[in-house]
């Protein structure tokens, strides 16, 4: 037993063994400075965030990071769990015996998790490459930055409990029926061909218990290199976007169109959101100052969902692993949600 243990513990093993822990620590260090980061380089500059361009270089050298950070980790995290999961076997675990409960476990799951758009993305694509159902990814994708905890404690200091709680329900009602929907469509084929690949097995074919450690750490090493190779350069992009439009938010030209008295109000409000970016937490202080102008409550609410949900930063990131076929789908199948949404909170309130 002794001698078998030596063997087993080996040196590349002892290396991996001490390597991780150290990258964790280290991966722990940098995400909680990266406020501290973007600071330094804001100072380094000689900027303030008090101007429109410092606030936007603010918000590129903190999501960045961010996003790039967890994209490493959890693809790294996925990478290993593949090796002990064939994608057929992981399929049918996550889809639920019944329809559409995996679709429910992706969007409760989103409620506490709290990412923006682009930081729920590299959770998305590490589902996908672990075998996860499309429609089910989907439904995660977009209950996390719509549904979190940050959104509904804002949402129930300002509005109270009763708007908190419809804005819970049917933020799930959109996640769940949207990703029900969109995997219905069996959209597999709109996949990029690389991510295709990942799921059908063929960039990781050695998949099965019989893995050593030290196999099953090299995999997930190999998945970071594969995937967030592919993606970095969208994530720039997609980021880069978001921080040139962040803080550009004229309140008093939106609030003057999105009362209860013109159909195209919620319409017109969605579109408005789609080029904007921010997380749920950036966002409820606008909705706080529309409402405060007169704005009609449903409106701004899918104001806000767009915003969050169908980000064009998200879209341009989440191109490099979907077809814009697949795209288009996942944006119109949203939206008629968020439609629904903001007429039934203006119905009702």
């Amino acid at each position: 037993m002794s001698a078998q243990s030596q063997v087993t513990i080996s040196p590349v093993l002892t290396r991996w063994l001490v390597g991780i822990p150290v990258a964790i620590a280290l991966w722990v260090l940098a995400y909680g400075y990266l406020m501290e980061f973007a600071n330094a380089v804001i100072a380094a500059l000689q900027l303030s965030r008090e101007t429109q361009f410092g606030e936007a270089v603010h918000f590129f050298f903190y999501d960045t990071p961010k996003v790039l950070l967890l994209l490493a980790g959890i693809v790294f995290v996925m990478g290993i769990v593949q090796t002990f999961f064939a994608p057929e076997r992981t399929r049918a675990l996550l889809s639920g015996r019944r329809v559409g409960v995996g679709n429910v476990l992706a969007a409760t799951l989103g409620i506490v998790t709290p990412f923006c758009s682009c930081s729920a993305v590299p959770l998305f694509i590490g589902f996908l490459s672990a075998g996860v159902p499309l429609g089910v990814t989907f439904s995660f994708l977009i209950s996390a930055p719509m549904v979190n905890e940050v959104a509904l404690v804002l949402l129930f200091g300002m509005f109270g409990w009763k708007v908190a709680a419809l804005y819970l329900m049917m933020g799930l009602l959109v996640a769940i029926v949207a990703g029900f929907v969109i995997g219905k469509l069996k959209m597999e084929r709109f996949l990029e061909d690389w991510v295709q690949k990942i799921q059908a097995g063929q960039v990781s074919p050695h998949v099965g218990e019989a893995m050593t450690w030290v196999e099953r750490f090299e995999a997930g090493r190999d998945h970071v290199r594969q995937i967030v190779g592919k993606v970095w350069p969208y994530i720039l992009l997609g980021i880069g976007l978001g921080a040139a439009i962040h803080g550009y938010v004229p309140e008093d030209f939106m609030a003057s169109f999105m009362g209860k008295d013109v159909w195209w109000a919620v319409p017109a409000a969605v579109l408005l959101g789609v080029p904007m970016y921010t997380n749920a937490a950036g966002i409820i202080p606008i909705v706080e100052a529309l409402i405060g102008k007169g704005a009609a409550l449903g409106t701004v609410l899918a104001f806000m969902m767009a915003v969050i949900a169908l980000s064009a930063p998200e879209m341009i990131i989440l191109r490099k692993a979907l077809k814009p076929t697949l795209i288009a789908t996942f944006a119109g199948v949203v939206a008629t949600g968020i439609l629904l949404v903001g007429y039934v909170f203006n119905f009702l309130l």
